[in-house]
């Protein structure tokens, strides 16, 4: 089972085609215990590109699992939760970070 926050590798289809690459896990356990999939965010290491305002550099990437500086970008896929690996979780502040990017790139209150 997967939770938010988490950083996983997947497969993830993007305009030039189909990519493995790190994302972070956006849906809510309540989403997960009705559904085969997660919800999923894209992560980058093109950090320089992530200026939008529904971006945000990773401070503590390291201990998130990831090998390179990495961005959040609010590039939205589902995956089923099967053809995730989960190689480790963003930190209290770097998840406060994506929480923030989510709620201005999505009609939410």
């Amino acid at each position: 089972m997967v939770n938010p926050g988490d950083v996983v590798m997947v497969d993830f289809p993007g305009v030039t085609g189909i990519k493995r690459r790190p994302a972070v896990v956006v849906s809510t356990e309540a989403y997960h215990r009705t559904r085969p999939d997660a919800i999923l965010g894209l992560l980058t290491s093109q950090v320089a590109a992530a200026t939008g305002p529904t971006d945000c550099v990773l401070q503590d990437w390291q201990t998130a699992g990831l090998r390179t500086p990495s961005a959040f970008r609010t590039f939205l896929a589902t995956m089923p939760t099967t053809s995730l690996t989960t190689i480790g979780c963003l930190s209290d502040r770097d998840w406060q970070k994506v929480q923030g990017c989510l709620r201005v790139a999505l009609a939410i209150g």
